[in-house]
């Protein structure tokens, strides 16, 4: 009897016979293991790929924040090229602030959404402590600091969306 009901199973098999195939209870199974894997492997393959934007971002803002810092430290209180392109200042000495004047337009000019973006530059004495914003402030030796804020926003699958803010600052001494 055994054998008989073994032979009936290895025709079955070979024929393709789905009526004695059902009997085993796991058609469908793969489809069903499949979607679940190829789910799961999706998500962390687009989690890694907005993980590596992430980390884009990052490096950008912090190199945006450092040449947003050169840029001012070279434009000082003693800088007197003829500026007939932006920055539109008499004297293109750098003018800053919070989301104001050329550092910030300089900085918008680096490819990063301005609308998640705000960009404060402070100008120091040489000691640290606080200037002002004054063409008295900004001579050689004392500093600037440029700060830029980024809301960068997280789409990871199947984790609700978030806004990670990042933030660089640099700073760095007035050459002229």
């Amino acid at each position: 009897m055994i054998a008989l009901t073994t032979f009936r199973w290895m025709v079955a098999v070979a024929t393709g016979n789905a009526r004695h195939r059902s009997a085993h209870g796991e058609s469908g199974s793969t489809l069903v293991e499949m979607a679940l894997s190829i789910g799961i492997l999706l998500a962390f393959i687009f989690g890694v790929m907005e993980t590596c934007l992430a980390a884009y971002t990052y490096h950008l803002l912090s190199e945006t924040s450092r040449e947003a810092t050169r840029y001012a430290i070279v434009r000082g209180s003693t800088y007197t090229t003829n500026c007939s392109a932006p920055p539109n200042s008499a004297t293109c000495v750098a003018q800053g602030g919070n989301n104001t004047g050329d550092i910030a337009q300089y900085v918008q000019s680096f490819g990063l959404d301005p609308t998640k973006m705000n960009v404060n530059s402070t100008w120091l004495n040489s000691d640290g402590t606080a200037c002002g914003t004054t063409n008295s402030c900004k001579v050689p030796g004392n500093q600037v600091e440029v700060i830029i804020t980024y809301n960068y926003p997280l789409n990871v699958p199947f984790v609700p969306h978030a806004t990670w803010t990042m933030t660089s600052t640099s700073q760095m001494v007035i050459s002229q």
